[in-house]
């Protein structure tokens, strides 16, 4: 596990994932869901390098406490849109800038469901060429996109919590007149991109979200969002 130093002089645990070779590359930010850096999120910052990108997803629950209190700093966070987590995840900005393999012009970030809302918050104040989003929270307002960087995006239509945001999040955009790419996936629930084990696999399936993973859906994501951050 890496450690990235924040400004303040504390470090953060990071999963780092390095292509192979020795080319400069683009650099990605692989944010976590509400599970936080688990095998999930390490399996999906290995795909990126294993695409080509440097691939970094920092714990955004480091140095915040016991984990219930932790997940409520970070949305305390995500709401005021300001504080560690968003903090941590431009410290992890900067630490890719200065990578030795990393085209400090060829950054984005790509977040799922929690990692997602941060995703968009993040991007629309960071110098980023790119942006992806799945199931994430999505602002009412137009004003607090701009400036966004081009946005992927997706989800499902049986996430009774989340496809509306999926919809706004195009309208917005479409508003703004940012290039996007967003698809509300028929037949396909909450994080369906993602692979939890156990007993989240049985309660999200029941619950209103309709979570599971859903290999079709997935794989055109990732289809999408690679080539989106290709161009």
């Amino acid at each position: 596990m890496e450690q990235i130093l924040l400004d303040w002089g504390e470090a953060i645990p990071a999963h780092v994932a390095v292509p192979a070779g020795d080319a400069t590359v683009a650099g990605v930010i692989v944010l976590h869901e509400i599970f936080g850096l688990n095998a999930d999120i390490r399996r999906i910052a290995d795909r990126f390098a294993a695409a080509g990108y440097l691939a970094v997803a920092p714990d955004l629950y480091a140095h915040q406490g016991m984990r219930p209190f932790c997940v409520l700093r970070t949305f305390l966070t995500l709401g005021r849109g300001s504080g560690p987590a968003v903090d941590m995840i431009e410290a992890t900005r900067a630490w890719l800038a200065k990578h030795p393999r990393v085209d400090a012009s060829r950054i984005g970030v790509a977040g799922f469901c929690m990692g997602g809302s941060f995703a968009l918050l993040f991007a629309a104040r960071a110098p980023l060429g790119a942006a992806a989003c799945f199931y994430g929270a999505v602002p009412e307002r137009a004003e607090e996109l701009e400036g966004i960087c081009p946005v992927v995006a997706g989800y499902g239509e049986r996430d009774r919590l989340f496809a509306p945001a999926g919809r706004r999040l195009e309208r917005l955009l479409a508003t703004l007149g940012v290039e996007h790419d967003v698809v509300v996936y028929p037949d396909v629930g909450h994080s369906y991109m993602n692979r939890h084990d156990g007993c989240l696999n049985w309660l999200g399936a029941v619950s209103p979200m309709h979570v599971g993973y859903d290999e079709a859906a997935a794989e055109d994501s990732w289809r999408r969002m690679l080539g989106f951050f290709g161009r």
